[in-house]
């Protein structure tokens, strides 16, 4: 299988080999395929699949056959190699297809974490294969350390190890602490994915016609970038 996005982002282009196998989980994200009719088999989604996708129905897809998947504005699409050891918790929304012959299991989550993240279940992927993960953005990919925590948006953190320890907190000193969004304070071993793009949208605020006293009370008063829009 082969997965290549132009630039500028916008939509994937997926080759699929003779013995490839692709399952899809937003088959209305194809907008266009070419290749024999029948090597396209839609099925309904198990409940917890519903439940979590909002989606009825997902797509298997055979080789040999082209198709190109059409992305949202600002939105990028990467291929992950997954290995049978892979212990990384995805939220399944971020989830696009993966290849066939891979392992998925629902992991009910500690309920410290629960109660950090607002999730009961996460999904584990075995492999070997591949996932294909959409994100506002692009991907970039950080390690883990047991001693030295990560702090990362809450809305920007796509997967994490399962041995992983997570906080709410921030950082720095007062102004600091006072003038950003709540923190996922992680720690452990082994890789988390973070979306790039889901926070660009402050970069725009010096370049908006916003007067200069409502930048400077966002700057100054305890959570003025939260209270004042």
């Amino acid at each position: 299988m082969k997965a290549t996005s132009p630039a500028p982002i916008g939509h994937v282009k997926v080759t699929l080999q003779e013995a490839d196998k692709l399952h899809v989980l937003h088959p209305g994200a194809i907008i266009a395929y070419q290749g024999a009719p029948q090597q396209r088999e839609d099925r309904f989604m198990n409940l917890a699949g519903v439940y979590r996708k909002k989606k009825w129905v997902r797509a298997l897809l055979s080789g040999p056959s082209e198709f190109i998947i059409g992305l949202p504005p600002g939105c990028s699409l990467e291929t992950i190699p997954i290995g049978p050891e892979s212990d990384l918790l995805f939220d399944y929304r971020h989830v696009l297809y993966f290849t066939d012959g891979m392992q998925l299991k629902s992991v009910i989550q500690k309920m410290k974490n629960v109660w950090i993240t607002r999730e009961l279940v996460r999904m584990r992927f075995s492999g070997p294969g591949e996932l294909g993960v959409i994100t506002s953005g692009d991907i970039a990919v950080l390690q883990l350390d047991k001693e030295r925590p990560l702090f990362v948006n809450t809305s920007s953190l796509v997967a994490y190890p399962a041995n992983a320890s997570i906080q709410l907190a921030v950082y720095g000193n007062q102004l600091a602490s006072q003038n950003m969004n709540v923190q996922w304070k992680i720690t452990g071993s082994g890789p988390v994915l973070i979306q790039t793009g889901s926070h660009g949208k402050d970069l725009e605020h010096p370049l908006q016609n916003d007067g200069f006293f409502k930048r400077l009370l966002r700057e100054v008063l305890p959570f003025g970038s939260v209270y004042i829009k």
